[in-house]
């Protein structure tokens, strides 16, 4: 049989087992190819290595100038304006804080005192006009120094290099920060003049308590223009760069003299000045400013602060944001949370208060928002919502005289129950039927409840809405009892209109902002408006002054003055509450802890009421008694023979028509009308 007989196309399967045995006998692909590739030598795996290292550092270089440089010369155009700096000034146009920077404008270097140049230039770069930028015996010295003492005691940082890493990065310490600042510093060496980099680094280096640049700092720590100061000042202010925090004159004066005097000695070491010319300044040290170590005014320069940011989110620069706070109310309202705080805080377990006081067209007079701002910023007058108990009460009877109700209309204490709640007087005394006046004044619960079910929750929610409550209360009878919560800020404006014959104004704080320049960015005008009638607003008064003499704030009362105001105490007596105003002032005073817990027994007529009363009396001891409209009824006013000496109400009146100006009387052939007193003026 052929070779092509074997191939038949009639026997596949023979032809495919013939064409696999060929295959087999065929030598492997593998045998023509070669064994195995050659390694690279050594020098060539170098070279590629080094080629891919090159390659990453120029990536790396060209990233950091592409990342770092574009910004520099935009920020030394904005100067100290790129973020918004707002300095608060009180009622007496005194300033109270700072929120940002504290900047001024830039003072050129050939302004400054040349004593103030050379005392920086000595404590803190001696070779600055020789070096490039890096002081390579600065930081031999430096490393030498830390060495000798163990722990980092000295840096060799230069100044253009503190201007590099303060003006323009954070603190953080890699390495890419580090390529940062060395960046910085070669190219402000080679587009700056040593001047100019001098220039900017005394304008902008940060020198304690909110101050950038030594002009701010000489305002602030000496009250007058860097350009001014003595010797001895520019001393202090030299020391301070190294440890702000820690030199500033105003956390510890001795210490910050300590370190001026450590400045002089640099000065003389680096013969720029003989020891008889510093001999004047070490005998008369400087002496800083006084300022009110006390913090309570924090909180009402947080509270501006965020008010201001809400009127202006994008602006920049240096404004300054004229205020309704009265210092010495400020003082009075600090020294009564403190006191209260202090006597009575950790026998009834209390650790925390608030107060604000209003004027009649809303302006804050005082704010205290705890007792440590130092410890907390949280705001307790403006920030934190808490159950008002009876304080909110008075709420619930305007609702009631808008209703129809009066004063004398009559109602009974009897059990009340409404869906299985079962509302209960805090006493177990049975009033009976006693007028609206007498229930409020004794803050009877079960009567409050009737007038709540009564007049229905529309009016109720409608009279707190009225009266600016804006916190979201519940829909239910409880709120009758002050089971919603709300701020201090807002039930204390919420009294403002039973005062002030029915009127009401929003609280404010901010006078007028103004630029830099001295243009009027803003001025707040009062926008007083009728909420209730005049008729409610003295029925109120009338029921809130019964409180006072023969209820529950009876530990309220003020001595030669009228008040009306409403006590306040949640359950458990978690917060103690007084509302309160007289003709000059509404104030509302809260007491209780952070974290809801009870307290011993607080209430508001035994704590609240009690520092209420220590604020009025210290806010009000310079003013004259002001009438207090509907405070006091004739036909409930007590009979006073002519003999009799005059007291409480009637000595005021009696003090009012004395104080008032007395009409001369007319002379012959003048038709001109007496100038006579209108209304309640």
């Amino acid at each position: 049989m052929s070779d092509d007989d074997e191939i038949d196309p009639h026997y596949p399967m023979r032809a495919a087992m013939k064409r696999a045995q060929e295959l087999r006998e065929l030598p492997p692909e593998d045998e023509e190819r070669p064994r195995g590739r050659k390694k690279a030598s050594l020098p060539m795996r170098m070279l590629a290595w080094f080629s891919f290292a090159f390659t990453a550092v120029c990536v790396a270089f060209a990233a950091l100038v592409f990342l770092t440089l574009p910004d520099l010369q935009r920020a030394i155009e904005r100067g100290n304006t790129e973020t918004l700096s707002i300095r608060v000034l009180n009622a007496a146009d005194e300033e109270i804080g700072v929120r940002g920077r504290r900047t001024t404008q830039i003072v050129p270097l050939g302004e400054m005192p040349p004593y103030l140049v050379k005392a920086v230039l000595a404590t803190e770069d001696r070779r600055f006009y020789e070096h490039n930028g890096f002081d390579e015996r600065g930081i031999a010295r430096a490393m030498w120094s830390n060495l000798k003492a163990l722990s980092l005691v000295e840096g060799g940082s230069t100044i253009t290099q503190q201007v590099a890493k303060n003006l323009y990065l954070d603190n953080s310490r890699t390495i890419w920060r580090k390529a940062q600042e060395a960046l910085i510093t070669v190219w402000l060496e080679n587009n700056l003049t040593k001047d100019e980099i001098l220039t900017l680094y005394l304008n902008r280096i940060y020198m304690g308590a909110g101050n950038y640049g030594v002009d701010a700092a000489a305002r602030y720590y000496f009250g007058k223009s860097v350009r001014d100061v003595s010797l001895a000042e520019a001393a202090v202010l030299a020391g301070l760069p190294k440890a702000p925090s820690r030199f500033a004159p105003t956390n510890d004066i001795e210490q910050a003299r300590r370190r001026a005097n450590q400045v002089l000695d640099r000065l003389v070491d680096a013969g720029s000045l003989t020891e008889q010319e510093v001999a004047g300044a070490r005998a008369n040290p400087a002496a800083v400013l006084p300022r009110s170590k006390e913090a309570g005014r924090e909180y009402f320069v947080d509270w501006i602060a965020e008010q201001t940011r809400q009127l202006f989110p994008d602006m920049t620069g240096r404004i300054t944001v004229r205020t309704t706070l009265d210092p010495a109310r400020q003082t009075a309202a600090e020294t009564a949370i403190r006191k209260a705080l202090a006597d009575m805080g950790t026998q009834r377990n209390v650790s925390q208060g608030a107060l604000v006081a209003l004027a009649p067209d809303g302006a804050v007079l005082a704010l205290v928002g705890g007792k440590s701002y130092v410890e907390s910023q949280f705001n307790r007058a403006t920030q934190a919502r808490r159950q008002p108990g009876s304080a909110f009460k008075p709420i619930v009877f305007l609702a009631a005289l808008e209703a129809g109700f009066t004063p004398d209309s009559p109602m009974t204490d009897e059990p009340v129950s409404l869906g299985g709640w079962t509302p209960r007087n805090v006493s177990d005394r049975n009033w009976g039927t006693v007028t609206l006046a007498t229930a409020l004044a004794n803050s009877i619960n079960t009567i409050t409840v009737q007038v709540g079910e009564k007049i229905g929750m529309d009016r109720i929610l409608g009279a707190a809405q009225k009266l600016g409550i804006e916190s979201t209360l519940p829909r239910n009878l409880s709120i009758a009892l002050g089971s919603g919560e709300v701020t201090l800020l807002e039930l204390t404006s919420a009294y403002s209109a039973f005062g002030n014959e029915g009127r009401r104004a929003a609280p404010y704080g901010i006078r007028a902002i103004e630029a830099e320049n001295g243009d009027i960015l803003y001025a707040h005008q009062s926008a007083v408006k009728p909420v209730i009638t005049a008729a409610q607003a003295h029925d109120m008064t009338y029921m809130l002054y019964q409180v006072m003499t023969e209820g529950t704030g009876r530990s309220a009362a003020l001595n030669g003055r009228l008040a009306a105001g409403k006590t306040g105490t949640s359950q458990d007596n978690r917060d103690a509450w007084f509302i309160g105003y007289t003709g000059h002032e509404v104030a509302g005073v809260w007491f209780g802890n952070d974290d809801n817990s009870p307290t011993q027994g607080a209430a508001g007529g035994n704590f609240a009421a009690v520092a209420w009363r220590d604020y009025m009396n210290a806010a009000e001891r310079n003013l004259p008694p002001a009438p207090l409209p509907g405070a006091v009824r004739y036909r409930d006013a007590s009979f006073v023979a002519a003999t009799t000496p005059r007291s409480g109400f009637f000595a005021e009146l009696a003090d009012l028509f004395n104080a008032a100006p007395k009409l001369e009387g007319r002379q012959e052939g003048s038709r001109r009308t007496p100038d006579f007193r209108v209304g309640g003026r």
